[in-house]
């Protein structure tokens, strides 16, 4: 497929995907509402050819924002049963500050609308109509970063922690084994809805599940009180790539309210969490026996030395310097670069527990490539950008907008497809949309 087939049909993705409600979904059936990142995602899409689209992608998410400065992962704008949990599920009601209006769950994703904000400044045509936009909504992802500060850095080192596997955006990555066998949730009853979708085999596991449930049932217990989440939730973590996209988004605020103008204030504070964060950034998270940037274990006190795709998503925020952003690289080409592999796996397919067509577990994800392209291109490594923006493309090509990628070269031989999970996939058509018009 030629170019100009592929954004045409990465076009038809996103408008069949989008909601009279002013959304989009994922991808039909699988995952009918709107997600938090997946917007974000999408809405950079959008702005190459509907602006209007692209600022109703972000509007929507805005108005289901706690009193707090919270935005949760999901938003139920819509009534749908294809999907669990749902919005009966979460309770959110048992927070004194959730939104009234809008039903969500209680967790949040990776805070990426900040630089979202300012990509679409950058694809608008025009300039004056978008920054009145963005002037209009900036102060409400400013104050969710203000709630990430003072509601979930419990050491005050300008790292937020993440209570949820779901919160990281990387479900049932290999990261989260080793916390999982410290917990023994109950055998939960409940009927799930995304193994009526896809195959059951390239999903998260019934008692993978249980753990997912069991966090939020603490949650619920606690009434989304964050303090008492920090005291009693068995999972507790310094997620890198959570962490990067606020870094980026802390940047793009940072640039995007000194084009506004007279915000010193909000600036003075953004540029204090960006100094504490990228310092604390680098003294914990990076492991010097594996090059790379790892997550960090809260509750057990202990780092978590396992590399994945997230572990090169601090490049996107500037996070290393120049000599620790050529050991990363070196690692990236190392294990993950392979002459037999595309660009780049989702866990580390050195090690065992790598599991090509499990979520995850091991399937390239647009969404951490194109992450990783930007990285890439900041640090001038364009050789390296260049192979991965080619893969990705290959890879749509090849299989079309799914959800994920067997990262395997041969498997496309073999079996002739290696593409997973939903079809028509809203961020696969939005951040291919970017990748080409680069």
């Amino acid at each position: 497929m030629n170019k100009d087939n592929l954004l045409k049909e990465a076009k038809r993705v996103l408008l069949d995907n989008f909601q009279p409600e002013g959304f989009t979904i994922p991808c039909k059936g699988l995952y009918p509402f709107q997600w938090k990142w997946d917007s974000g995602f999408i809405a950079i899409g959008l702005a190459h050819f509907d602006i209007e689209k692209a600022k109703s992608e972000i509007d929507s998410l805005l108005k289901s924002q706690w009193g707090n400065g919270f935005i949760p992962h999901i938003v139920f704008h819509n009534d749908s049963d294809t999907y669990f949990p749902g919005p009966d599920f979460h309770h959110t009601y048992l927070h004194p500050e959730a939104s009234k209006k809008y039903k969500s769950s209680g967790i949040t994703q990776p805070p990426v609308i900040g630089f979202v904000l300012e990509e679409l400044y950058r694809l608008a045509e025009d300039k004056d109509d978008i920054l009145c936009f963005i002037e209009s909504r900036i102060d409400s992802v400013y104050k969710n970063h203000h709630y990430f500060y003072s509601h979930r850095d419990p050491f005050d080192e300008g790292l937020v922690y993440i209570y949820h596997n779901w919160e990281s955006g990387t479900d049932n990555s290999p990261m989260w084994d080793h916390i999982w066998e410290t917990m023994d949730p109950p055998d939960y009853d409940f009927q799930r809805k995304d193994t009526t979708h896809v195959d059951a085999s390239q999903r998260p596991t019934k008692r993978e599940y249980d753990h997912y449930i069991n966090i939020i049932e603490i949650a619920k217990s606690c009434n989304y009180d964050d303090r008492l989440i920090a005291e009693r939730s068995p999972f507790l973590v310094y997620d890198p790539l959570f962490n990067a996209m606020l870094l980026k988004s802390n940047e793009s605020l940072i640039k995007l309210y000194g084009i506004i103008g007279d915000q010193y204030e909000k600036v003075e504070q953004l540029e204090k969490w960006q100094e504490k964060s990228k310092k604390s950034f680098n003294d914990k998270l990076f492991d010097h026996n594996l090059n790379a940037y790892i997550h960090y274990d809260i509750r057990n006190s202990k780092p978590i030395p396992l590399i994945s795709s997230s572990s090169f998503t601090p490049l996107f925020a500037g996070i290393p310097n120049k000599e620790k952003a050529v050991k990363l690289i070196q690692t990236l080409q190392e294990r993950f670069g392979g002459e037999n592999s595309y660009l780049c796996a989702s866990f580390d397919p050195t090690e065992e527990r790598f599991n090509p067509k499990k979520y995850w577990r091991g399937p390239v994800w647009i969404n951490l490539n194109w992450i990783i392209y930007k990285g890439l291109k900041r640090y001038s490594f364009d050789e390296m950008a260049e192979r991965l923006k080619n893969e990705t493309v290959e890879l749509i090509d090849k299989e079309g907008f799914k959800e994920y990628f067997d990262p395997r070269k041969e498997v496309y031989k073999n079996q002739g497809h290696g593409g997973y999970g939903g079809n028509d996939f809203s961020w696969s058509a939005a951040l291919i949309i970017d990748l080409l018009n680069q």
